[in-house]
């Protein structure tokens, strides 16, 4: 009983064999259908994530997510958020691996990578809340933060909307500038522009940046458009936020986890009425909310297991349906389950005679 191996050989493969569009296409469904059952109880709502907090010259987390399916199995993503790897180490700020695990026996089924995972299911995500929330005429988008998260929010976002227009901003100009490289293949007009103007020119907006705890918002509170629909996935830790409280209280907040948002996502700065609904509920009853395509909204994203649950299901069938990925022993699997010893190659040598 192997454990099957997805690497990044396998990814790239994903990526160049089904295509981006395609398979971003497919998350976008299966997390909207996936939300759809959450929603109306069919399906269960993960835990909040949990780990461990860097602090000092070297901030960061290092969580778990975890997320069962019983009958099926356990999805665990360890992920790290290191805002100093870009510049430091040339490594993406976030890294990770995800695991599923058989729920009857808890044998590790498979094993693949977490990077190109989160960004998928992130952008999948906001895709899924910008279909519910923003404006059916939705045509300029904005993006304050244009790391490597913004490549997938805007990718997400072309899949359900009719874009002619984006405007960016980072604190980091040159990042920005080669925003206009990373996003080519969507083929879309995108300039920089400060947050004043992206506040008050976009429809919809996406907030995904690095903003220290403490340091927020990213933008000034002030004029807008009156449907403006917000995706702030930024918030990811306690005391971090990117949205102005005001705003925030002037719009109908959808959620992605209640508590996790409560915890450390932009309602860390909301009273619990002044919280809209889940994801899930606006996913399953959208009549309920449809009017509110009219008016300000926010999607707080703060990223949750389910969504890698469904994410790790639509990579782990595409690389099926193409033969990827390796079968290899990790766990030790013994020929007699009661002797760890007795593990297949294993010669025993004579025990050790010791005089005294």
């Amino acid at each position: 009983m192997d454990t099957w191996l997805l690497c990044q050989d396998d990814m790239v493969r994903l990526l160049n064999v089904v295509g981006r569009d395609a398979l971003l296409r497919r998350l976008i469904e299966t997390l909207e259908a996936g939300f759809t059952d959450l929603g109306h109880g069919r399906l269960t709502e993960s835990p909040m994530r949990t780990g461990f907090t860097r602090s000092g010259a070297i901030p960061g987390v290092i969580e778990t997510m975890p997320h069962r399916e019983p009958g099926l199995g356990v999805t665990v993503k360890t992920v790290s958020y290191s805002p100093r790897n870009v510049d430091d180490h040339h490594l993406p700020t976030i890294l990770g691996t995800v695991t599923r695990i058989d729920d009857n026996t808890g044998r590790l089924i498979a094993l693949t990578d977490g990077v190109l995972l989160t960004a998928l299911r992130t952008g999948a995500a906001s895709a899924v809340a910008t279909r519910r929330l923003a404006h059916p005429d939705a045509r300029v988008v904005g993006l304050i933060g244009t790391g490597a998260q913004a490549v997938t929010q805007l990718h997400g976002l072309s899949q359900v909307l009719d874009i002619e227009r984006v405007l960016v901003f980072d604190t980091e100009p040159l990042h920005a500038k080669s925003f206009l490289a990373r996003a080519a293949f969507l083929g879309l007009e995108i300039e920089q522009a400060a947050p004043e103007q992206i506040l008050a020119e976009s429809d919809v907006i996406c907030t995904a940046t690095s903003v220290p705890v403490g340091a927020g918002p990213v933008f000034p509170d002030g004029a807008h458009k009156p449907h403006l629909h917000i995706n702030s996935i930024g918030a990811d830790e306690i005391g971090k936020t990117e949205l102005p409280a005001s705003l925030l209280r002037r719009a109908l907040v959808c959620v992605d986890h209640r508590e996790q948002a409560r915890n450390e996502g932009e309602c860390q700065q909301l009273a619990e009425d002044e919280i809209g609904p889940s994801l899930a509920y606006l996913c399953a009853h959208p009549e309920e909310w449809a009017h509110h395509r009219e008016s300000l909204t926010v999607f707080d994203s703060t990223g949750v297991a389910f969504e890698d649950h469904l994410a790790l299901d639509v990579l782990m069938s595409a690389a099926e349906e193409l033969g990827l990925g390796t079968k290899i022993a990790i766990e030790c699997h013994p020929d007699d389950v009661l002797d760890p010893y007795s593990l297949p190659g294993h010669v025993p040598t004579p025990t050790a005679q010791l005089s005294f």
